[in-house]
């Protein structure tokens, strides 16, 4: 079941990402690459023992709406800070304290960080992660820990 949950996802988000359900060439390439995606899982989940459980639901979607829109916010403080020479921009390296315990949370929240505009997560420890940052301020916004309670909210 969950294997045929994970190939309709899959094929659905192909068709909108290539839009083409004219060609018999290009849809077998999309039947290709899904079938590829699946062994890959199932390789993945045999290796490490633990089954892929992130599943869309309403908390997820959620979730993703609150990231773009930090995504966002932080593209505009970048580029304020590129157009701006009075606002500083400041390196730095950081330990970051963390109480996500799954390796699917750990992946979820390194992953996050990474996808915001002025942080980047370079290690990922049992109880920690190695960030570095642009800005102090970027570091401090992840030591309030909004987006670490928001990924323990999701159950994964």
């Amino acid at each position: 079941m969950r294997v045929l949950f994970h190939a309709l996802l899959l094929s659905l988000f192909w068709v909108v990402l290539s839009g083409h359900l004219d060609s018999a060439l290009l849809l077998g390439l999309g039947a290709a690459s899904v079938l590829l995606v699946l062994w890959f899982i199932r390789r993945m989940d045999a290796t490490d023992r633990v089954p892929s459980t992130l599943y869309p639901t309403p908390r997820l979607a959620a979730y993703v709406a609150w990231l773009m829109g930090c995504v966002v916010k932080a593209n505009v403080d970048l580029a304020r800070r590129i157009w701006a020479p009075s606002l500083p921009i400041r390196p730095g390296w950081e330990r970051l304290e963390t109480r996500v315990t799954s390796p699917m949370e750990k992946t979820l929240y390194a992953n996050s960080i990474t996808l915001t505009p002025g942080t980047l997560t370079t290690d990922v420890r049992e109880d920690h992660l190695l960030i570095h940052s642009l800005t102090p301020e970027g570091m401090e916004e992840l030591r309030q820990g909004e987006m670490e309670r928001r990924i323990r909210r999701l159950g994964v």
